[in-house]
This record gives C-alpha cells, structure tokens and sequence, in this order.
C-alpha cells in the first residue's frame, strides 16, 4: 500500500472534494436537519471514498453514518429507512468490519483481500433478501411509513449491498448504487414537502457517483490481487 498523501490518487481526492463541495453547498441553500445532515452527509463522503479503497475504516465511518441516518429518517417518518439502517445495515457494517480486518490482502495492508462468491451464494443471496424485504414490508405497513413501496424496496437493495459488503464482494458498490437511486427518489418525494431535503437528494446523488467509481476501483483491486498472487506462485 502506497503511504503518506499517495495513498488516494488524484482523481480520488478530486471526487471526495467534489463530494463535500457539493453536499456543503447543497446544504447551504437547503439547509435542513440542524446541522445532522450536512454532518452525515460529510461523513458519507469520507466512508465511500474509504470503501472504495478496500479500507477496514470506511466500515467505520459506515456504522456512524448509519446510527445519524437513522436520526434523520425518524423525523421524517421515513421508519422503513430508520429500521433499515439502525437495524441492518448497521450491524451489518459493523460485522464487516471483523470481516475486513480479518481478510487484508497482506499482513499490516489496509486493503481487503476481494472474495469471489460462488453462483449459489448469489441465488442464497436473492432468496435471504427477498424473505427480509418481506418480513420488513409487514413491520413498515404496521408503522404507517411513508411511501411503503419505496421504502420496502429501500430494505431489499440496502440488504443485498450491506450482505456483499460484508461477504468483500465488488458487487457490494452495484447493490449501494441501486439503493441511492431508490432513495433520491424517496427523498425527492420529501423534498416536495419541506425544499430543505433537497439537501439529502444531492447528498444521495453524490453517494450514486462515488458508488460507481468503487465499483470500478474495486474490479482494479481484483485484478491488481489476482496479478499478485500469479506471481507469487510463479
């Protein structure tokens, strides 16, 4: 692992800055949430950049930003994402963070050491979230949450990502980008009523940016593993 400031490469450090402009700016015209969105937010921005990177710390960041969103979801009533993250993607991020550290790609790296899942572990991976989208669906109906489809749906894509997160597959930035295009749209319905959630659709479309690129960055970590491994034992 390459030490010091160039541990993130140029492009990297041009999108976490871009990110934080963007969300800071997006707060500043909508401000809402006292402070606890642009905080989020901010720290969203700092986990995925880490996550893309296969750094144990963005797992971190992961669960702090779960337990704030959490915050946020409740005054909004949006109880399906509270749940959600309080009572998934939380645990889950902190259960990845023993995965992560448990799995670096060589001892004393900060880099995680990408898994490639078998077939049926993707079929046992569709059937577990289809069975917890629907238990979750009945728990979201019972608290009256607003817009129950998204929301449900919201439970479906952040429990795949978060389940890939924690198995080191590289789809785990596929499944969290199909949940930031459920949730700017969840959140666009908010922004309808109170402009100051504009703040948080912007943040979302930021994380969908970020998403994107760990995908891509974590292929090149496989490829950069796999290339490492064939000359070791060359």
């Amino acid at each position: 692992m390459e030490k010091g400031n160039a541990y993130f490469t140029g492009f990297e450090k041009g999108l976490w800055l871009a990110s934080v402009t963007a969300i800071t700016a997006a707060y500043l015209l909508f401000p809402s949430g006292g402070g606890l969105t642009l905080l989020a937010s901010l720290i969203g921005a700092t986990f995925l950049i880490l996550n893309a990177k296969g750094n144990v710390w963005g797992q971190v960041l992961t669960v702090v930003f779960s337990l704030l969103y959490g915050v946020i979801s409740w005054s909004t009533a949006y109880y399906g994402e509270m749940i959600t993250y309080l009572g998934m993607t939380a645990p889950i991020a902190a259960a990845s963070v023993v995965s992560w550290a448990r799995n670096p790609v060589r001892q004393g790296v900060k880099e995680v050491r990408v898994n490639r899942l078998p077939a049926r572990e993707y079929l046992f991976l569709a059937v577990l979230s289809l069975a917890v989208t629907v238990v979750f669906y009945f728990i979201l109906r019972a608290c009256h949450t607003q817009v129950l489809w998204l929301s449900t749906l919201s439970v479906f894509t952040s429990f795949a990502a978060a389940y890939l997160t924690m198995r080191r597959s590289p789809f785990y930035a596929i499944g969290y980008a199909a949940n930031d295009v459920v949730l700017i749209a969840l959140w666009l319905i908010a922004a309808r009523k109170d402009p100051g959630y504009s703040s948080v659709v912007i943040c979302f479309a930021v994380f969908l940016v970020n998403d994107l690129y760990g995908y891509r960055n974590w292929l090149r970590l496989k490829r950069s593993q796999a290339a490492v491994l064939e000359h070791s034992h060359a």
